[in-house]
C-alpha cells in the first residue's frame, strides 16, 4: 500500500520508474500488475513522434502477458521477410538474402508500429491501472536514507522507494544522480527518419540496402505505407532534408530501386545524429537503469527498443523473485543479479550492431569480405540462418521468463 507521512508531502512506494517512453511505460505496467506499488514520473510531452519501432516476437511475447498485445495490435504491419540487399556497388559485393520468419514456425519476425501509436496505448493503459500512480513531474535528485531513497520533483513533492529506475533516455538524470558513470561515443553518420506512402505493396518485406554510408532500411506499415531509416553522412542527410516533397520522394525510389513503385513522403522529416553509448552498471545505489538511460547504439536491426524490453522483462522477473524471499528491492545484492543477468546480452549486441555499422563505412577489403562471406554463409546454410534468425529475435539464453509465455508466479 501506498503511505503518507504527517506533512502529505511525502509519499512511500515499493518502486518509482522515470521516465514515459516505452520501456518506462512497460517497466510500471509490469510492476503494478505484479502488485508492487509504484509511481510513474514523467511530464505530459507532445505525442507526435512520427518515428516507428519494429516490435520483434520476444517483445511481443512480454506485451502479450502483460495483457497489453490486443490494445496496440491494431496499429501494427507484420514483418513477415526480411531482405538484406548489398548496395555498395564495391569490388566485393555480399549475395541478396531474404530471411523467412516461416522457417521459424512464426507468423512474423515482429510487427511494426508508429511510435506515437505505442506511446498512446501504453500510456492509456498505465491511466486505467489502480495501481500505478503518475507524477507529471521531472525528476530533479534524490537522496538515500536507510533502506530507502528520496526521489525529488520539481514540484517540491518528495517520493520514498526502496528501488528508483531510471527509464529516462540516453541523458538520464537518474544514472548521473546514482554516480553510473557511462562511456558515449559518434560515428560519422546521421539518420533520416521519415514515413513513406507507395503504390505497390509491401507484402510484410522488410528491405535494408547496405550501402557505403549505412542502411537504407524500408520497413513495413499498414496499408501501402513503410518506415524508412536513411543512414548517410551528416552532410549527405542535410541535403536530402532539404529537398522538396516531390525531390526527396523521387531520390528515395531511386535508392529503393522502385521496389515499392512511386513513392511519396508522408509526414514529418527527423534527423538524429547516429552514437552509442553504455552504462558502466545497469544499477547501483537504490537504482536500475532500462532502455535508453542504459544503452544506445544506431537504429540497425530493430535492436533498440527491444533490448529495453529485455532489460524491463529481466528486472521485474528479478524483483519479483527478490520480494518472495523477503529481500529489499533495492538491495546491492539484487542488482547486482540484474547486472549479471542483462551485462552479456548488452555488451554482444552493442558490439555486434557496431561492427556491422563500421564494416559498412571500411573500404578496407578483408572488411567487406568478411561480411560478404558471413551473408553468402547465412544465404546457403539453412541451419546456420535459422540460427541467425532466432539470435536476431532474441538470444535464447537471454530471454527472460515473460518473453518465453512464462509466468513470473
Amino acid at each position: 500500500m501506498t503511505e503518507r507521512n504527517a506533512s502529505g508531502n511525502e509519499t512511500v512506494f515499493d518502486a518509482v520508474v522515470v521516465g514515459a517512453g516505452p520501456s518506462g511505460l512497460a517497466m510500471a505496467l509490469l510492476l503494478a500488475r505484479h502488485g508492487f506499488s509504484t509511481a510513474l514520473v514523467a511530464p505530459d510531452m507532445p505525442a507526435d513522434d512520427d518515428r516507428t519501432t519494429a516490435l520483434l516476437e520476444s517483445s511481443v511475447e512480454m506485451l502479450r502477458a502483460l495483457e497489453l498485445w490486443d490494445r496496440i495490435a491494431p496499429f501494427t504491419a507484420g514483418l513477415r521477410h526480411m531482405r538484406i540487399i548489398d548496395g555498395t556497388n564495391r569490388l566485393i559485393r555480399a549475395p541478396e538474402v531474404v530471411f523467412d520468419a516461416s522457417e521459424l514456425k512464426l507468423e512474423a519476425f515482429g510487427f511494426n508500429i508508429r511510435n506515437r501509436d505505442l506511446n498512446r496505448e501504453l500510456a492509456a493503459a498505465a491511466a486505467q491501472h489502480e495501481g500505478l500512480q503518475r507524477r507529471n513531474a521531472r525528476f530533479v535528485g534524490m537522496t538515500l536514507e536507510g533502506a530507502a531513497a528520496q526521489v525529488r520533483l520539481d514540484t517540491g513533492e518528495t517520493l520514498t522507494a526502496s528501488l528508483v529506475i531510471g527509464a529516462d533516455g540516453r541523458g538520464s538524470p537518474v544514472r548521473a544522480a546514482a554516480g553510473i558513470k557511462a562511456r558515449d561515443w559518434r560515428y560519422p553518420q546521421a539518420a533520416l527518419i521519415l514515413n513513406l506512402d507507395h503504390d505497390l505493396p509491401h507484402n510484410s518485406h522488410s528491405n535494408e540496402f547496405h550501402t557505403p554510408t549505412g542502411p537504407f532500411t524500408l520497413v513495413p506499415l499498414p496499408g501501402r505505407s513503410s518506415s524508412l531509416v536513411c543512414v548517410e553522412s551528416p552532410e549527405g542527410v542535410e541535403r536530402l532534408k532539404e529537398l522538396d516533397d516531390a525531390a526527396l520522394s523521387a531520390e528515395l525510389e531511386r535508392r529503393a530501386r522502385s521496389i515499392l513503385g512511386k513513392m511519396r513522403v508522408s509526414g514529418a522529416r527527423q534527423v538524429y545524429p547516429l552514437g552509442g553509448l553504455s552504462a558502466e552498471r545497469m544499477g547501483q545505489a537504490r537504482c536500475a537503469l532500462v532502455g535508453e538511460a542504459a544503452h544506445v547504439f544506431p537504429p540497425i536491426g530493430a535492436q533498440g527498443l527491444n533490448l529495453g524490453l529485455r532489460d524491463v522483462a529481466a528486472l521485474g522477473e528479478i524483483l519479483v523473485a527478490a520480494r518472495l524471499r523477503g529481500e529489499d528491492l533495492g538491495a546491492d545484492a539484487v542488482l547486482a543479479r540484474y547486472e549479471k543477468a542483462r551485462r552479456p546480452d548488452i555488451a554482444s549486441r552493442t558490439a555486434a550492431v557496431d561492427l556491422l555499422n563500421r564494416s559498412l563505412l571500411s573500404d578496407m577489403v578483408p572488411v567487406q569480405a568478411l561480411r560478404s562471406f558471413g551473408l553468402y554463409v547465412a544465404s546457403r546454410v539453412p541451419p546456420l540462418r535459422r540460427m541467425m534468425m532466432r539470435e536476431g529475435i532474441a538470444p535464447m539464453l537471454a530471454r527472460p521468463k515473460l518473453m518465453r509465455g512464462l509466468s513470473l508466479g
